[in-house]
């Protein structure tokens, strides 16, 4: 069984350095006035210094008609899998962006994550993604994985469309996942944000990336805003937050919305760091410790009885 302690790293960032170092970067990089191609291009060339841990092993294949990559970290379990669905805002992100936060979750998880690589908007508009995440999820089925031993997780975009995933497989397939694991979950692109930005997400950008998504489609579907479908029946849920983002309010009414409906939740609301701080869990302490919580809530819904408390 994997070790699910925290890890030193050879660099751990200050949180008031990381966010002066980091502001910037999503200032330029999450632009709506840039075309989603540079922004693609910008975040992928900068994936490199998101680090991951040691004996990541990577590997491409096609998931569901589309490119996928397996992460792995050491041995896994035949049984069970994490199927990873990454953020953007629908139009931006890829495996190769979301790559470590991968690793650290097959790290601590011991299964195998896989990075789905759905489909973007503009050229691909809803429901693409989700059609993309449904077919994924029903091709690990096809290979041997019970749906019970799949969860099923994602940040931001890839958080919306997790939860827009499991209220599909719920209505259409009578499946249920092992476990949702959303960090900071996007689930009704619909709404304004009330600010301006945060560190990280600013309101042009967040209005560009969810028209680009809807298209021509219909704001009310609820396979595009998740948050305003029916909850009830879901697995158990884990939700992370930051205070002090934008999609602050949006989480703290998902997580009231999945309690009223029954549905077993775990909420973390972090202070001082960012939206989708896991992706820096290689740089800093405090965003590894939260990745490190996710991971232990997906490694008890998929692995209960080799589960430990990571204290």
């Amino acid at each position: 069984m994997p070790d699910v302690t925290p890890r030193p790293f050879d660099l751990t960032l200050p949180l008031p350095v990381a966010r002066a170092a980091l502001g910037p970067v999503f200032r330029i990089m999450l632009n709506h006035r840039l075309p989603f191609s540079v922004q693609r291009a910008l975040m992928n060339w900068g994936a490199p210094a998101q680090r991951g841990p040691r004996g990541v092993h990577v590997e491409r294949f096609r998931l569901g008609g589309r490119p996928a990559e397996r992460v792995t970290v050491g041995p896994v379990s035949d049984a069970a899998t994490v199927l990873y669905l990454h953020g953007g805002g629908y139009t931006v992100g890829s495996p190769a962006t979301h790559r470590a936060l991968a690793a650290f979750l097959a790290r601590e998880t011991g299964c195998a994550v896989q990075v789905l690589d759905y489909r973007l908007a503009p050229e691909h508009p809803f429901p693409a993604a989700l059609e993309d995440a449904e077919a994924a999820f029903l091709e690990l089925v096809s290979l041997g994985y019970r749906p019970e031993r799949i969860a099923v997780a994602g940040d931001s975009a890839g958080g919306g469309l997790s939860l827009a995933l499991a209220e599909r497989l719920r209505d259409r397939h009578a499946m249920i996942p092992a476990a949702l694991g959303l960090i900071a979950p996007w689930g009704d692109p619909n709404e304004v944000p009330a600010r301006a930005r945060d560190l990280v997400i600013n309101r042009p950008w967040s209005r560009a990336c969810a028209a680009a998504y809807l298209g021509a489609g219909d704001g009310s579907d609820t396979g595009y805003a998740p948050l305003l479908g029916d909850l009830h029946g879901l697995p158990p849920t884990y939700v992370q937050a930051d205070r002090d983002e934008l999609l602050h309010d949006q989480c703290t009414r998902l997580v009231a919305g999945l309690r009223a409906a029954g549905v077993p939740t775990e909420f973390t609301e972090t202070e001082g760091l960012w939206h989708v701080s896991q992706l820096q869990a290689g740089l800093v302490g405090s965003a590894a410790r939260i990745t490190i919580e996710l991971g232990e809530f997906l490694r008890r819904a998929l692995r209960p009885a080799q589960s430990r408390s990571i204290g």
